[in-house]
């Protein structure tokens, strides 16, 4: 996966920070959306970050997910 892809959620994932369902469970399975980085550093140095794969869903939702999560949607 490289930065650009479009993905998709293949797993079942529950948010709490969903903009349309604040505070509240949200499945976000199924949801497609853009990856926009990779988390490989912080503050300049390496990281091995848990959810590296930052997906952007919509203007004001995002999240951090793991490549077994998501999949590489074709075009």
């Amino acid at each position: 996966m490289k930065i650009g892809d479009r993905v998709k959620v293949k797993e079942s994932v529950i948010v709490y920070h969903h903009p349309e369902h604040k505070k509240e469970p949200f499945d976000i399975k199924g949801m497609e959306g853009e990856l926009i980085r990779i988390v490989t550093e912080w503050q300049g140095r390496p990281v091995s970050a848990n959810f590296p794969y930052l997906v952007q869903f919509s203007k004001k939702f995002k999240a951090h997910l793991k490549e077994e999560e998501i999949t590489i949607v074709e075009s």
